[in-house]
């Protein structure tokens, strides 16, 4: 398989630590692919599908309360 092909199946996991998100918002904004949206004032993974574990979410994160892995690492 070559190096092009599996960056493009690359996904990631994402994770919201909910005790720990005050409801900015940043992650939803930053991310691409518009995986994570609000719910009842708190970031959710609506659709995990379309992780590709950028991490541009956890890395905007001012709470740290989101953590993003390679699925299969």
């Amino acid at each position: 398989m070559s190096q092009e092909t599996a960056a493009k199946k690359k996904r990631g996991l994402v994770t919201v630590h909910e005790a720990w998100c005050k409801g900015c918002a940043i992650c939803v904004e930053f991310c691409p692919e518009q995986v994570l949206v609000m719910e009842r004032g708190k970031a959710k993974v609506a659709y995990p599908e379309r992780c590709t574990a950028c991490a541009m979410c956890e890395l905007r994160c001012p709470d740290f309360s989101i953590t993003v892995s390679v699925k299969g690492e």
